[in-house]
């Protein structure tokens, strides 16, 4: 772990080029996307090499997990956490007491969970409704077509702040494909935005495909492997 918590920051710097570059060739604005180190399977060791090299905001798949990491790297008091994994009812509690953020909002019941058991010293829980954007089995999320009508419902929920979409496009074999994914989620977006000003937050790109996301209105890039590695599990 040594000599990978050495290239970290060497890791992060690539990857802030990459997302520039993207933006430049976007003609988005700078600094206008943001980057979320996925650090789930990694030791706190190296969510602290990336502190150091001035990551703040750090994503968690596994509840447990992050919990305990969230409580051994308590004394980083702007660390801001990132819940992006499935969601069970049995486990909001936990979220709703230790993340800032959720990305895989994808049933009003969670959603209500995690309102009600937000602890009211606590800013309210920012969150991400998860839009299965091509119908994938394999994947949570709803539908494209019942996006407004979850999310008029979702911003009722007095500790919760609606941001926003986040997706998992399925792997294209073709640029074509991925762009008609892409293109489909923006157009969720904005349709969003319509009926909701406030929605800011576009969590669409990892480490394959961030360029592609950018491109196609991402703001919030999710960026594990090419930071930290390959995953130590799964």
């Amino acid at each position: 772990m040594s000599n990978n918590i050495a290239t970290i920051a060497e890791h992060l710097e690539k990857v802030r080029a990459r997302i520039q570059e993207a933006e430049q060739s976007a003609s988005r604005a700078a600094e206008s996307v943001q980057l979320l180190a996925v650090s789930k399977t990694k030791p706190p060791e190296a969510v602290v090499a990336a502190y150091k090299a001035g990551q703040r905001a750090f994503g968690e798949n596994y509840v447990q997990e992050g919990v305990e990491k969230i409580a051994q790297l308590a004394s980083y008091k702007d660390i801001e956490w990132h819940f992006i994994g499935p969601l069970q009812s049995n486990k909001t509690k936990q979220v709703a007491e230790n993340f800032a953020w959720v990305h895989s909002i994808d049933r009003l019941k969670i959603a209500k969970r995690l309102s009600d058991q937000r602890p009211a010293s606590m800013s309210a829980l920012q969150v991400l409704i998860q839009v299965n954007i091509d119908d994938e089995d394999s994947k949570s999320g709803i539908s494209a077509a019942e996006v407004i009508a979850f999310a008029e419902e979702a911003v009722n929920y007095p500790r919760l702040r609606l941001r926003g979409l986040m997706a998992i496009p399925a792997a294209a074999p073709t640029p074509t494909q991925q762009q008609k994914s892409l293109k489909a989620l923006y157009q969720c977006f904005q349709n969003l935005q319509q009926k909701l000003p406030q929605v800011d937050t576009l969590s669409v790109g990892m480490s394959n495909d961030l360029e592609a996301a950018i491109y196609h209105g991402s703001t919030m890039v999710r960026v594990g492997t090419d930071i930290f590695g390959a995953r130590s599990k799964d």
